[in-house]
């Protein structure tokens, strides 16, 4: 426990060692299921919307005062693909609107290993399509956009900000915090040296091969699927990577931000010395939670702002 920052130690002291199989990702999706996002509260509007395009709802937050058309952050919430909600997202949700004149968009998409790859993205798609199509006429600016996500989510935004370049759609930014990326790192023989409590690796191989459908680490993956395995990342938008230096996704993060930049992407490179994976959601008045989100949503200000 050294190696953590001392205010998040107590905290991750006493979280339990899990490695999630088929039978306790069941429990914790039917657990999320009773999960919703807070009513309206301190002039921020919380709504949801259910359309055609997308197979699950999108939750809305916007600011009582916000002027329309206004800016987009749209966010995909994490669960190492295997779970997680659209209506837990609060505490993004807040960061950005209280800071920013912008709408925050939460997009669903439906879980492996029910729906492996690519369900989840082929959701986020119809969910974004939805955004730059009909967006306007709810107030929102289809083309000033910055897309981000956490954990997982961090991984599917990525995806989408490739696929969208791919069909020439423009975005502003990508929000990557903590981002699981790389299908290559559940199989690594040296992930000893951290495996930390909470997400750890046997949960990562879980993960993968549940949104694959099959073992992770192979010699190829679908396009699109792994997003630290695309060969060709020039013309992206700007990145903002967050990670901590003792997170599981620590190695592959860095890797991405380095390709980035080769690539002649700009990225802006945020390492939380002592953060494990969640950090900032488990223990957000610590010092090192606090510098993270305002990195996160400086990002997002200037990215919609230019």
């Amino acid at each position: 426990m050294s190696d953590i920052d001392p205010e998040l130690r107590r905290t991750f002291r006493r979280m339990p060692r899990l490695i999630l199989g088929p039978t306790s990702t069941r429990l914790l999706q039917w657990l999320v299921g009773f999960s919703s996002a807070k009513p309206d509260t301190d002039g921020l509007m919380v709504g949801e919307i259910a359309t055609p395009e997308a197979s699950t709802s999108m939750v809305i937050y916007r600011r009582s005062d916000s002027k329309a058309p206004a800016p987009v952050v749209f966010w995909i919430h994490g669960g190492g693909y295997i779970m997680g909600s659209n209506k837990t997202e609060d505490y993004w949700g807040e960061a950005f609107c209280r800071s920013i004149d912008c709408v925050v968009v939460v997009a669903g998409y439906r879980l492996a290993p029910k729906h492996p790859f690519p369900s989840a993205l082929d959701d986020l798609r119809a969910a974004m399509g939805w955004v730059l199509d009909h967006g306007a006429s709810h107030g929102l600016d289809p083309d000033t956009v910055v897309i981000g996500g956490e954990s997982a989510g961090g991984g599917l935004a990525a995806a989408l900000v490739q696929r969208l370049h791919d069909e020439g759609v423009t975005i502003r930014g990508q929000l990557l915090a903590c981002p699981m990326l790389d299908d290559r790192t559940a199989v690594r023989p040296d992930i000893g040296r951290r495996e930390p409590r909470g997400w750890n690796n046997g949960s990562n191989y879980f993960g993968w091969s549940s949104y694959l459908g099959t073992e992770p680490g192979g010699d190829t993956a679908p396009e699109f699927a792994v997003p630290a395995r695309r060969e060709q990342l020039a013309g992206l938008p700007p990145a903002w990577i967050g990670v901590g230096d003792v997170d599981l996704f620590y190695d592959e993060d860095l890797e991405y931000a380095d390709r980035l930049r080769e690539a002649g992407v700009p990225v802006t490179l945020e390492v939380a010395r002592g953060g494990p994976h969640g950090y900032h959601r488990l223990v957000p008045k610590a010092s090192v939670s606090q510098r993270f989100i305002a990195s996160a949503v400086d990002f997002a200000a200037e990215s919609l702002a230019g």
